[in-house]
């Protein structure tokens, strides 16, 4: 897994820190799950899985997050700046 440097210095154990879901989050903040995502997703540090199910007619896209509590810090402080 790649890391920058911004994330190491934030955190030099990544992998130790408590990992939050959307849905958290989005409890957290009082936003919905996909306004989180949107927001979150394209963060470095944030790990994202993703899978297309095979044999479904449908194209959608599953995705799950785990945003480590460092972003969280983050992105929540750049956010209440504005």
């Amino acid at each position: 897994m790649e890391t920058k440097k911004d994330e190491t210095r934030e955190n030099p154990r990544p992998h130790a820190v408590r990992h939050y879901t959307a849905k958290e989050i989005a409890q957290m903040w009082n936003l919905s799950a996909d306004t989180v995502i949107r927001i979150l997703e394209s963060e470095p540090g944030v790990i994202v899985l993703s899978e297309r199910r095979k044999g479904s007619i449908s194209r959608r896209q599953y995705r799950t997050l785990r945003i480590p509590e460092f972003v969280v810090e983050r992105v929540h402080r750049r956010l209440s700046v504005r």
